[in-house]
């Protein structure tokens, strides 16, 4: 039978973490062209943006940039060029205060599989300034608290996948941070496995520490956060709040044809409709006095036989597609593309 996480009223992040008070305005972010290269493959090109959140969705398609930009928050990797300040802490001067000042969970596994759960977090609390009493101590509240009390003496290698998440959770938060970067903590989980692990990620949100959640599944992001960052190929794409982006005045339709697809999208881009292809529809966009009877006389004048027709709200999901979309257009358009 799972187990969920004991999320107690008596656990609390120590004060030696020197959070600021609710409600205080931080600039979690505030990037100046940032830059990295990797062996001549730029990863980070030219990335600027300042953001203050609570908790911030890092998106972008796999080979983005968003790993590396975490581990260059953190200082585990110089950048090339530009500055960045985290909490208000500068990069490279400040890389040690920033680690123990935030919390990490790494994508992929870190740890040694003979280590008990309880000895791998106190471990991680030592290697962020705790003493080892303190450590040791806070290691079995976290623990607790993520749901793996009675399993805090077994040995991470026999720990299933949904418990050695947990344990990397624990990990994160055993210091107390002021800022957790998660990297793909849903990773492996079936669906009822990634709903726990969504359900503590919120209650650590709302305990007054910023979540930074670098994940692939746009649901996960519309559950947690309330800003997104959105990365392609190492360039910005979006920063900002998540309902800005999701804000949608004009109505958007999906539609599909029987074997016309190309020939219908120019009828529509001739009559003044704004359409993007999507796989094996056409995202079609009623700005002010169209209407969706006006797609469906068009394809009867042309004689074209409609096989999809599904009004849309403008979710996370489309709204990234969108702008993938008109990331790549402006490149294509670029001269020396």
């Amino acid at each position: 039978m799972r187990r969920r996480a004991a999320r107690t009223t008596s656990f609390r992040f120590p004060a030696r973490a020197c959070r600021q008070a609710p409600g205080a305005l931080t600039v979690l972010f505030r990037l100046d062209n940032v830059q990295k290269d990797y062996a001549g493959y730029a990863a980070l090109k030219g990335i600027s943006f300042e953001l203050d959140a609570r908790a911030v969705g890092l998106l972008g398609p796999n080979g983005a940039g968003k790993s590396t930009l975490i581990k260059a928050l953190l200082g585990l990797i110089p950048i090339n060029g530009g500055s960045a300040r985290v909490l208000g802490m500068s990069l490279p001067h400040d890389a040690r205060a920033i680690r123990r000042a935030v919390g990490y969970m790494p994508e992929n596994d870190c740890y040694l599989p003979y280590m008990t759960a309880v000895d791998y977090v106190s471990f991680n609390g030592q290697l962020c300034g705790m003493p080892k009493s303190e450590a040791f101590r806070r290691a079995h509240e976290v623990l607790y608290y993520v749901g793996l009390g009675e399993a805090r003496y077994r040995p991470l290698g026999g720990f299933s996948t949904g418990m050695k998440q947990r344990a990397k959770l624990a990990q994160a938060l055993v210091h107390g941070p002021r800022l957790l970067f998660l990297d793909e903590p849903t990773n492996g989980l079936d669906p009822a496995g990634r709903d726990e692990m969504l359900e503590l990620i919120a209650d650590v949100r709302d305990r007054d520490v910023h979540i930074v959640l670098s994940t692939h599944l746009l649901p996960d992001v519309e559950k947690i956060c309330d800003s997104v960052v959105m990365l392609n190929q190492g360039q910005l794409v979006h920063s900002g709040s998540l309902a800005e982006l999701q804000k949608n005045d004009d109505p958007l339709i999906e539609v599909g044809t029987r074997d016309a697809n190309d020939a219908f999208a120019r009828h529509l881009k001739d009559a003044g409709f704004d359409v993007q292809p999507s796989g094996m529809h056409l995202k079609v966009r009623l700005s002010s006095g169209q209407s969706p009877e006006d797609v469906v006389r068009l394809a009867v004048e042309h004689d074209v036989q409609l096989r999809h027709f599904l009004p849309q709200r403008l979710t996370l999901e489309t709204a990234f597609l969108a702008l993938l979309d008109e990331q790549r257009a402006h490149a294509d358009a670029r001269p020396d593309a």
